[in-house]
């Protein structure tokens, strides 16, 4: 089959999602001007840059995480394992601003060095950002798409001693969450290798 966006799929469901997929998933923590704090999820989340490091997040209107990043001009992702898959998902939840997603996932805050929000304990990984910037996105006609872009570079980067191997992050043993369209999800138990061909 073959349908342009703009005059709909025809299928139950808009298949664009499953088809950008897996993607990795930024769990932003943010806080607000007056301190209070902010977690959700992101799944159009990625690494655009690795020196320096640079992470974007994108969503669907300006909520909460994107005023905070904007305002204070820091955030921290938070790595996503199978083991806090369901208080991700519990974070996700339409709170009202300033009511805290950590107390109703049920999930302890540990201080980052850096910058002032703080990250979720029990991930294996986080990455301390600043904000470079926040971009509205426009289609080819001009007009907004109503989604706003938070790039931020990494500052600082915390790491569980355990989910590393032989000095190495284990993705795999830490089981990392992904997003891949309507209400489907996957996690990392398996890797290979594939050594790159040479000139």
């Amino acid at each position: 089959m073959f349908y342009e966006p703009g005059a709909g799929h025809g299928l139950p469901h808009d298949p664009f999602k499953a088809i950008v997929a897996p993607r990795p998933i930024g769990w932003i923590s943010t806080v607000d001007p007056a301190g209070r704090p902010n977690l959700a999820p992101y799944s159009f989340f990625n690494g655009v840059c690795d020196d320096p490091p640079i992470v974007m997040f994108s969503s669907a209107g300006r909520k909460d995480s994107v005023a905070n990043a904007e305002a204070t001009g820091e955030f921290v992702c938070n790595f996503v394992s199978f083991a806090l898959k369901d208080a991700m998902n519990e974070s996700s939840a339409p709170l009202p601003a300033g009511e805290s997603e950590f107390e109703r996932a049920g999930l302890e805050t540990a201080p980052c060095r850096l910058v002032k929000p703080p990250r979720v304990a029990l991930s294996p990984a986080a990455l301390e950002c600043k904000v470079l910037n926040v971009t509205e996105l426009h289609d080819l006609a001009g007009r907004s798409a109503g989604r706003f872009v938070v790039t931020g570079q990494v500052v600082g980067v915390h790491i569980d001693d355990a989910a590393l191997t032989d000095g190495l992050f284990d993705t795999s043993r830490e089981g990392a969450v992904a997003r891949c369209g309507y209400l489907d999800y996957a996690a990392v138990f398996e890797m290979f290798a594939m050594p790159r061909p040479r000139g």
